[in-house]
């Protein structure tokens, strides 16, 4: 089992930017991040594939950066241009492939491994 850990959520006005981190434990090579604001279901973010490759939802292209670092020990999630429809729990997640979701490819919602998640607030 892969342990995950998100930090780096906070509070922010529409504009800024947050870099999230979590760190992971174990060799679960397909991995992203989800969120999920009040009475919204949880909706994927980014993905990161076992060979590298990224996808974004349409609503954070070209905002958010998916990435890790050479060690695979931590998955960063940059944001950028922050709106206050971006408020919401984030979560990272690790699966041993990843599934395709809306076009891309992500972590199973099913069979992934999830970090307890982490607060962003973007007021306007």
């Amino acid at each position: 089992q892969v342990q995950l850990l998100e930090s780096g959520g906070g509070s922010v006005q529409s504009g800024g930017s947050l870099k999230l981190s979590c760190a992971v434990s174990g060799a679960r090579l397909c991995r992203g991040w989800f969120r999920q604001a009040p009475g919204k279901r949880r909706e994927e973010v980014a993905g990161l594939t076992n060979d590298g490759r990224t996808y974004y939802a349409a609503s954070v292209k070209g905002r958010f950066t998916i990435y890790q670092d050479d060690a695979k020990t931590t998955l960063f999630l940059q944001m950028n241009s922050l709106k206050p429809e971006d408020t919401a729990m984030y979560y990272c997640a690790a699966d041993l492939v990843c599934t395709s979701v809306n076009g891309g490819y992500y972590p199973s919602e099913t069979f992934s491994d999830w970090g307890r998640g982490t607060q962003v607030t973007v007021s306007s």
